[in-house]
Parts: structure tokens; sequence; C-alpha cells
């Protein structure tokens, strides 16, 4: 399949919650990864009216489709996507009649989280993937909970859940065959940073995503409840700890104890709400420290985080707590993977004790396991034998 030019037609968030940079970047490396390969890719994302801002403003005015036409111009992508009014023809960017001649000669769908569900598109496009980037929470609301993750429309499931399907993992498959992949991040847009601008180990999350998942005894939480365990981690190093998170004020518990166990925080909305910004509080960081889930990290799914792969492809050594992505990357240089509090102060210590090795190791695991013309191709090829 990835020897051939092919239609492919990707759908993901970009815009119904704006100013995630992060997230928007999550989408652009499966995006411009494809152009990168020769394939002809058109981009649809579709935007409930509800998801409008203001409220009760109209599509074409709202501040969703500012930033839609701001981050395609910016990656000079406006000529191949659209915003879509959810349950209308109303679109920004291509027309929707455009799209649905397009998708007829597609040959492939890839959509992030089943977010595209207009029949109309779907139905012209013989193979259409589900992209699953929330491993475990994405399997369970369909599988415990009765939650309708849109998976009957796909043909094709794939993961970032590096261990769904085998016996390392529990969590349930709905039926389905997973195809695992990594997060692809395109190299060329994340060159090797230089100079250190934030002498600090940097990381950028929301500190409640959504409520947490109970299932057979165990609980499947948030940033906040992984987080909690490793409270005391900047008392224990000489290093600072700077964390671009999303947390409400009347969390006050926990805005207190990040304080008295000296997290610095800062606004992710003023440091990382566009991807150029992200990119230069990422690129602009010492190494990053990888806080996720907790429902990551009680799966032992394999997710491997799209933010650290950034942090990597820039020469920034990561410090991330074990999910089971170590099976697949190689720790201990550039990357290295912790348990517990006293695993991550020891990681740390070592990525500055020696920080040009670490840094030179953490830019060639990137070059090696995620840069996106292998993650692609090779993802193509696996949805191309399992068809």
């Amino acid at each position: 399949m990835s020897e051939r030019r092919l239609r492919i037609l990707v759908s993901g968030m970009i815009a119904e919650d704006p100013h995630q940079g992060g997230a928007t970047w999550a989408v652009l490396q499966h995006l411009i990864g494809l152009q990168r390969l020769g394939h002809d890719v058109r981009f649809v994302e579709p935007v409930r009216k509800s998801k409008l801002v203001p409220a009760g403003v109209s599509l074409a005015r709202s501040r969703n489709a500012q930033y839609f036409h701001d981050v395609m111009r910016a990656f000079h992508l406006a000529d191949i996507g659209a915003l879509l009014l959810t349950g209308t023809f109303e679109t920004c960017g291509l027309s929707y009649n455009t799209l649905r001649q397009w998708s007829r000669g597609a040959d492939l769908l890839v959509n992030v989280s089943g977010m595209l569900t207009d029949e109309t598109l779907l139905s012209a496009i013989a193979t259409r993937v589900y992209l699953d980037l929330d491993p475990a929470f994405n399997q369970l609301w369909h599988a415990t909970q009765g939650i309708d993750m849109r998976l009957d429309a796909h043909t094709h499931f794939v993961t970032v859940g590096l261990t769904i399907g085998t016996p390392a993992c529990d969590i349930p498959t709905c039926d389905r065959a997973w195809i695992p992949t990594f997060p692809p991040v395109v190299l060329c847009k994340w060159p090797v940073a230089n100079g250190i601008g934030l002498d600090a180990f940097t990381t950028v999350g929301n500190w409640r995503g959504y409520g947490a998942i109970q299932h057979e005894g165990r609980t499947y939480g948030q940033k906040v409840h992984a987080f909690r365990q490793v409270m005391k981690l900047p008392t224990l190093t000489a290093e600072k700890f700077v964390v671009a998170l999303s947390i409400h004020q009347d969390e006050t518990a926990d805005l207190q104890a990040l304080a008295a166990n000296g997290w610095t925080l800062v606004d992710p909305a003023a440091v990382a709400a566009t991807p150029a910004a992200y990119r230069e509080f990422v690129r602009g960081s010492k190494a990053e420290i990888g806080i996720p889930k907790s429902g990551y990290v009680v799966s032992q799914s394999g997710w491997f985080s799209d933010r650290s792969a950034c942090y990597l492809a820039s020469g920034r050594p990561v410090v991330a707590q074990e999910t089971g992505f170590s099976q697949f990357l190689p720790t201990g240089k550039g990357l290295l993977a912790f348990q517990n509090t006293a695993d991550a102060v020891q990681a740390v210590r070592a990525v500055a004790a020696d920080y040009p090795r670490h840094a030179r190791a953490a830019r060639a695991i990137a070059v090696e396991y995620l840069d996106s013309d292998k993650i692609l191709m090779r993802l193509l090829d696996r949805i191309e034998a399992g068809a």
C-alpha cells in the first residue's frame, strides 16, 4: 500500500478545542507525515455547534475557525482542509461538496478516535482506520461503560497502546485486532535544539482530562493521580521542574502541594497555545519529566507520549514513568524510565551528570524509532496486510 500514491482522508481534533498546541501537533504529525511519503491527503475536522466560541457565533466567525485557518496556513495546508459543522454541510475551508467528491476516490480514512461520523464521507471510503491515541480509556469506555466509541464504522484499528491485545495487557480488546504503532514525529519539523532557554525539566498536560474509570478492582485515573505519587521529586534533586499544567483554581490542596514541593507552574495558554509556542517551549527546555495519566501506568498498555517524541527529536532527554514502553524503546540513555520516586530521582541525576551524552541519545532514539517516514510507511503496510 505504501509503495503507491494513496488518497488519504485524515480526521482529528485541531480546532474543536482550540489553542491546544500539543494536541494540534499530534494530528499534524500524521497529516504532514503522510504528505511527506507522497500521498494525496485531505483533512476534515467535525466541530459541534456547542463547542463554537464565543457561544452562539457562526462557524465562520468563531475562534475555532480562526485557529484552524491560522494552523493550516502556518503549515501550508490551507488548500487541503476543512472544518465541518457537525450535522450540516457548512464548512470553513474546502466545501462539503469538494470533500464528498474527493472521498469517493479515496483509498483510506485515518480517523482519530472516530471523530468523523458523517455517513456520506465514511461510506465512500472502503478502508476506514480508527486511530486510538488514548489507549485503555477508549477500550474501557466501550467495553465496560457501554459508551459508543464509534468502532463499528471502521474496518481497521490502530493504537499507540503497544501491548493491547497481548498477554502483557488485560485491557479489553473490544473484539478487535489492534495494530500497534509508535506516535510519529516529523523530524524536519523538530530539529535538534541549540541552547537551553529554560534550565528545567518540563512537561505540558491537563491535571484532569475527564473522570477515572473503575474496572475489576483497579482505578484507571488521570495525570493528577500519577503526579501525587511523585509529588516530592523536586525536593530530592538539585534540578528545577517547570510544568505547564491546565489545573483548575479550585484544586487548592493539589496546588498547595505542588508549590510546597517545588513544582513551578506556568499557564499552558501562555506557553503552549499554538503549535509554534508549544514547539518553542519543548525545544527550549532542558529535558522532560514525563508523568502520564495513571490509567496508562495501571494498564501497562505500552503507551508512549507524542509529546515525549517531540522532546526526543529535539535532542532533549526524557525521564518518563513506565507504562510498558521500555519493552519497545531502548532506555537508559536519552530515555529513562522510572517506576517510583526513587527511580525518578536517580534518572534525573543521571541526565544532569552527563547531559551531552543523554541529549545525543535522545535524538538517536527519535531517528531510529519515531521518524514519521518509518512509522507511517510501516503502518500503511500493516493496514494493507490486515485488509
